[in-house]
Formats: structure tokens, sequence, C-alpha cells
């Protein structure tokens, strides 16, 4: 394929087009018929300069209630993208896409099948695991380099040899949402899921896994959906079990209805959710989210120094409202490419995916290598709440 570097003018233009012509929100549907698996990704015949530019679809949510997500993940890509392109780096990277996967399955195969004019050579996204594992499988047959960011759903890089992710996963998650209730002393934890989510089933398991070798029993599970706003009956119940540690593994939407009815209810001790928390609006609630946490891929407090000039760049860009882990893990993402094409001595998919596997990789979300199952083996971050703001707590290590 005929490879060209876009100018920084162009790819700006090129992205607000993309954005007036952004996908429907989850409830919606979109009439493109689901294509077929394309032919397998083989080496570029291209000679010259243009062997040396990474071409790179991107997958995320830039509609629905997980819109925040979208945004951060594309102002970080962009930010990623002109860094690389404005520095001596040997490879440079093209964007030739950033679509809308509205958070929603179909949506989403739609979004990664409307990249394939573009012949991109790697496609970064996405952020949820139901919406990435459907774009796993089509990346499988095409032997395309899928790199999700958080979708850390264990069965995601189970799917094939070239399905990768900068994430950790949700059982390891999950552990460490189990040792740091030990580190709180509790004895009795209450675990409120969404029976209808992946993510909040994977975490939930996780947690009842490691809760006996960390000292402390279930004494309370409740069920509810993704839809679902009022969690009155199950408060009261973690409440009168005796509960002093509440976990709830779900995503930012539901999260202030939750700890707001808890709280209501009586409930004093420590509410936990996983990194599906980050991004929750507090407002109005700030005294309530008092003595909750929640574990993150990285917190924009860390003193290291890749962070701090991210979280600089970032603001000054674009903002504090959207710089979430998200955001973090798509930057990252596009430098693990061009790292990927250093390693492999090719921009073409197959060399991707050979600089890809095992490598080890200093980012904002800190230091990590590829396990054998094409998983980041990285820390976690605690991060809690000051008069509603998100605040570092700790970090874990592996």
């Amino acid at each position: 394929m005929k490879k060209k570097l876009l100018s920084l003018m162009l790819v700006t233009a090129m992205i607000g087009t993309i954005l007036t012509g952004c996908g429907s929100s989850k409830t919606s549907e979109t009439s493109e018929t689901p294509k077929t698996a394309g032919d397998s990704k083989t080496a570029s015949s291209t000679t010259g300069e243009e062997d040396n530019i990474v071409r790179i679809g991107v997958v995320c949510t830039l509609t629905g209630g997980s819109a925040i997500y979208g945004e951060g993940a594309k102002n970080a890509v962009t930010m990623a993208a002109e860094e690389i392109n404005n520095s001596d780096s040997e490879f440079k990277v093209e964007i030739v896409d950033i679509v809308d996967d509205a958070s929603d399955s179909k949506q989403a195969v739609n979004a990664y099948n409307s990249l394939e004019p573009s012949s991109p050579e790697a496609v970064i996204g996405a952020f949820f695991s139901s919406v990435t594992l459907p774009m796993a499988e089509i990346a499988k047959e095409q032997n395309m380099l899928l790199l999700a960011t958080g979708a850390t759903n264990k069965k995601v890089t189970e799917v094939g040899p070239t399905i990768f992710r900068d994430c950790f996963i949700d059982p390891y998650q999950g552990k460490m949402a189990a040792q740091f209730a030990k580190e709180k002393g509790t004895t009795k934890a209450a675990i409120i899921y969404a029976k209808d989510d992946d993510y909040s089933n994977g975490l939930k398991d996780a947690f009842v896994e490691n809760a006996a070798a960390n000292g402390f029993e279930i004494v309370y599970t409740g069920e509810c959906t993704t839809k679902d706003t009022d969690f009155t009956a199950q408060a009261s119940q973690a409440v009168a079990a005796g509960a002093d540690f509440l976990f709830y593994p779900a995503f930012l939407d539901t999260v202030p209805l939750l700890v707001q009815q808890v709280r209501d209810a009586g409930y004093e001790g420590v509410i936990m959710g996983g990194d599906g928390w980050d991004g929750s609006d507090t407002t109005g609630l700030e005294s309530y989210f008092d003595n909750c946490y929640f574990t993150n891929h990285y917190s924009s407090e860390d003193s290291a120094p890749a962070v701090q000039e991210f979280v600089t760049k970032y603001t000054e860009a674009y903002g504090v409202e959207s710089l979430t882990a998200c955001a973090a893990l798509y930057y990252d993402a596009i430098y693990m490419l061009v790292e990927a094409a250093k390693n492999g001595s090719g921009s073409d998919t197959a060399s991707l995916v050979k600089g890809m596997t095992g490598m080890t990789f200093t980012g904002v979300g800190g230091t990590f290598t590829m396990d054998a199952d094409r998983n980041a083996v990285k820390s976690v971050v605690i991060n809690t709440f000051d008069a509603g703001k998100v605040k570092w707590l700790k970090t874990l290590e592996p």
C-alpha cells in the first residue's frame, strides 16, 4: 500500500471531519452491514522513507454516556502523533481514522470495519471489553494487530496471537482490590455487581476468589444490572449483614447513585470500585465519596517525569475534564506501536506484531512487560477522593 505522512494541518482537519460524522448513541443502530474479514496483512512493498510510517486506526467511544473517555482518547492520540512526527523518531505516525464505537458491540464492529479502506497496519481500541471482543475476532481473521486499551476482560487477548493490550486484566485488578481490603483491616465484605456485564462479573469473581487468602469473608452478594438506578434494597442488605467493606465493580454512570444510596442507608465503611470508576461525577456528593477508593491504570499526581510531562501538555491543550486513565492508555498505545516498529524493523503489521511480542515499555502507565499472553504486567494505582476530587493514594506493584 502506498503510504503518505500527514501534515499536522491535515491530521487536524481529518479529525474534525471524523467528529462531524460520528456514529449514533449506544441505544441507536447503524444501517451499515458488517463486512466480512479481510485478507491477511502482509509486509508493505513500498520502499524508502514511506516504509517508516506506521498507519494506525483508532476506535473509541465518542458518543453516549461514556463519551468523556473517547474525548480523552481522541485528544491523546492526536497529541502523541504530533509529538512523534515533530521529533527525530525513526518511525512516524499516520492516524488514518478515529471512529466511534458508541460503547456498543454492534456499532464497534461497524466502526472497526470502516477502517479497512484506509489500510491501517494496526488498530488501537477499545476501552470497553464488551466492544473489544467482537473486534478482536475480526482482527484475528485478518491477522491485524489490535492493541486494546482499557479492555480488561481476560478473554480479549485469548482470541488470537495478534491481540495485545496495555492495561492490566480483571483477575489481577480484583486480586489487588482484595489485597487493599486486607490493608484496610476488612473482616466482612459485601459485593454489589452488575450481573449483565462481563467486566463487573470478572472483578467480582476475582475479589471473591481472593477474599479468604486476605483474611475476610463475603457476607453479602447483591445483583443489579447496568440499567438500574435504585440500589436501596441492596444497600440495606449490605448494612444489615454488618459489612465494613463494599465492593462495587461497575462503570462511572451508576457510581454516584450507588454511593449516595449506600451512604443514605447508613453505611460509613469503605466503598471500592475498579477502573470503571474513573471520571465519575461527584458534584453535590463530595462528602459521600469520603472513604471511597478505586483501582486504576495511572494517577495524574504520580511524580514520574513521563506522567508529569503528559499531564502538563494535555491540560495545556485540552483541560482536565477528559484527563482520565483512558487518555493515558491511548497515548501510550501510540508510542508502543512506534516502539514495536523499531523492535520489529518495519511498519507493516507482521513487523509490528513481532516487535510488540515480549516488549518492555516505559510510558505514562509506568514500566511494564508484555507477558506470554500479550497482557501488560504492571502496577495498579489506588485512588481515593478528597472533597470529591480524585487523589492518588498508593501504587501496588505486581
